[in-house]
């Protein structure tokens, strides 16, 4: 691949405008701009009529997530709603997972829908302040939460998580892919976990393949990130070197683990692909077939 390639969800043209968010006369201007949109969700599902996103006129409610020009772009929260109202007000016909839609997307639709899909999420749960329990108000768009009791300013949870895929010590050229609990027979992924409190990315790399898959590695080296709004995370890739080929899974993420070649890993990909299991979008595509390009 390409050392300039995007991944998805990644490079997000909208001017965020972080600057001006917070002032309510500029943010009715762009609100009503003839072009102002908002997309329509409903419990972190996008609503779609003829398999695309819908879109609607933003209210005072939406939530700002950039502009296009001169005119806002908003995302609206119908949670409030049954399913049948919220179609009806959005005139959708049903409610579409986003990743689901990602395949029917230019890479600019699909990073504003998940940006949209996390802003609302983390709004729908953080209504309550979490240090007092009292309700907590909307501020600068959308992405602060102000809790009056007790003078605190919220903002949107990130949430990092390493994602690694590791190479055998030595030839034959090999990486290791496991099978996590409750996945397919041959349902081979690479390995990942969340950033622990006073852990650097490094380290999480290190301790969640010895945790899980009783590996121990020397070097790891950064690949890249990706936003990951499923609901908050943010992906951070990268290549790790074994220090030896024993694997020891743990049993209670991982099932199995085990080295492939990169005959078994096209193999292992174009089954996947065949039965419908495959998820272009992830980051994890883009570190294996980086992989595979270097054979």
């Amino acid at each position: 691949m390409p050392a300039n390639h995007t991944l998805p969800y990644n490079g997000l043209r909208l001017d965020r405008a972080g600057a001006r968010r917070g002032d309510p006369g500029w943010l009715d201007r762009v609100r009503t701009h003839p072009d102002a949109r908002a997309l329509a969700f409903r419990r972190d599902a996008c609503l779609t009529a003829e398999g695309r996103p819908v879109t609607v006129e933003p209210d005072a409610a939406a939530v700002f997530l950039g502009l296009d020009g001169e005119a806002g772009v908003f995302a609206v929260d119908l949670s409030d709603m049954d399913e049948s109202a919220a179609l009806r007000v959005a005139r959708a016909d049903t409610v579409t997972d986003v990743r689901a839609l990602f395949g029917a997307l230019d890479a600019q639709e699909a990073a504003t829908l998940a940006y949209g899909r996390g802003m609302l999420h983390w709004a729908r749960n953080q209504r309550f302040c979490g240090a007092c329990g009292q309700s907590t108000e909307v501020r600068h768009a959308g992405h602060q939460r102000y809790c009056p009791a007790c003078d605190r300013l919220l903002f949107p949870r990130i949430e990092p998580a390493v994602i690694m895929l590791v190479e055998a010590p030595g030839p034959p050229r090999r990486c290791l892919l496991a099978r996590h609990r409750g996945a397919a027979p041959n349902a081979y992924s690479t390995l990942a976990g969340f950033v622990e409190i006073g852990e650097s990315l490094e380290d999480a790399v290190r301790r969640e393949l010895v945790e899980e898959a009783g590996v121990r590695v020397g070097s790891v080296r950064y690949q890249a990130s990706q936003a990951w709004p499923f609901p908050s995370g943010l992906m951070v890739g990268f290549r790790a070197v074994a220090e030896s080929d024993e694997v020891a899974v743990d049993h209670e993420e991982l099932l199995e683990a085990r080295w492939f070649t990169p005959d078994d890993v096209l193999d292992l990909l174009a089954a996947h692909r065949e039965q419908g299991r495959d998820r272009p979008d992830s980051i994890e595509a883009y570190l294996i077939q980086t992989w595979l390009d270097e054979a």
